[in-house]
């Protein structure tokens, strides 16, 4: 039987949108459930932290949990591990930051491709670590830190977080581009760093802002710059490392990601419901007393940050020759 073109057509153009229908219905009624956001970082971590008020925020305006979940250890590569096998259906997020782009390169063998396995929904925060040294240093600049570096061959130790941490490869993408050698002692947690940085033990730590602005406001603590590229509204008086070291930027930053295969639709979801969540000034206000800048934007802006992150801390990783603790 032939159809008149018309018909045809009219019939031709209703399947086409007839797989698209599931997508959208799935997306409009997602989530009909629970959450559970998976946090490779203990809580009270700067990450924890970030998870928690977004995910507030979104559970409040689609009705549903979103539980936080914290899987911490082997630099979130455990939380990481486990979305990447979970279902695909938008009920296990990641979150993610930093340390994924930096484990890529660090671990050799991973049973997972970040970038291949871990869908990007959408950005978060941004925040800036501080370069901060004890009132036993002379320096009072960064020009000057580099001088008494290089004055002081292997007695300059910095604090981290552990090896391959957010704070360890800042200090080596520094000596890369300084041309020292500042020595990393690595700590179990922010809290021992610190606590040898105040007591000269150590003599300087890229710090995160949370952990930093306190003693840097009470004069425990000289704060030399921040590693954004802009300078910081929380420290406006204190220039950034790059205006020293043209290139330099070693921010930390923190969003959401999915198992791949997550329907577009309910990526695209998540991703409105966290831009409005970022756009919130109550969340504003919490993340500037974090020191950090909301990350919005649509999903493959966030992709195109973790390619290039994951890019750029591979090359310090080999050619700084950082080994897995």
């Amino acid at each position: 039987m032939n159809l008149p073109r018309r018909r045809f057509l009219h019939l031709a153009a209703g399947a086409a949108l007839l797989p698209a229908l599931p997508r959208v219905a799935a997306a409009q009624a997602y989530p009909a459930k629970p959450v559970h956001v998976i946090v490779g970082f203990g809580a009270g971590s700067a990450a924890d932290i970030v998870s928690r008020l977004i995910s507030q925020r979104i559970s409040e305006r689609l009705g549903q949990p979103f539980v936080i979940e914290n899987r911490p250890g082997a630099g979130g590569n455990i939380a990481t591990e486990a979305v990447v096998h979970a279902a695909p259906d938008g009920y296990t997020l990641l979150q993610v930051g930093t340390a994924n782009a930096i484990n890529a390169t660090l671990y050799d063998k991973l049973n997972y491709n970040f970038i291949r396995d871990i869908a990007p929904v959408a950005g978060m925060i941004t925040l800036p670590n501080v370069m901060v040294v004890n009132r036993s240093v002379p320096a009072q600049t960064v020009p000057e830190f580099i001088t008494y570096a290089k004055s002081n061959p292997d007695d300059v130790n910095m604090a981290s977080v552990g090896i391959g941490t957010a704070p360890h490869v800042a200090g080596e993408l520094f000596n890369l581009m300084a041309g020292v050698h500042m020595v990393n002692v690595p700590y179990r947690g922010g809290a021992g760093a610190m606590a040898d940085l105040l007591s000269g033990k150590v003599q300087v730590y890229f710090a995160s802002m949370a952990t930093a602005i306190e003693h840097v406001r009470t004069g425990e603590l000289r704060a030399l710059a921040v590693t954004t590229t802009t300078r910081s509204d929380t420290l406006p008086d204190v220039p950034t490392v790059s205006e020293f070291l043209p290139g330099y930027e070693a921010n930390v930053w923190f969003g959401i990601g999915a198992p791949r295969n997550t329907d577009a639709a309910i990526v695209n979801r998540l991703n409105q419901e966290i831009n409005a969540a970022l756009a919130d000034p109550k969340i504003k206000a919490q993340f500037n007393d974090l020191g950090g800048i909301a990350l919005s934007g649509p999903p493959a802006a966030f992709g195109k940050l973790i390619a290039e992150e994951t890019e750029k801390w591979g090359k310090v990783i080999r050619m700084a020759n950082i080994k897995p603790g």
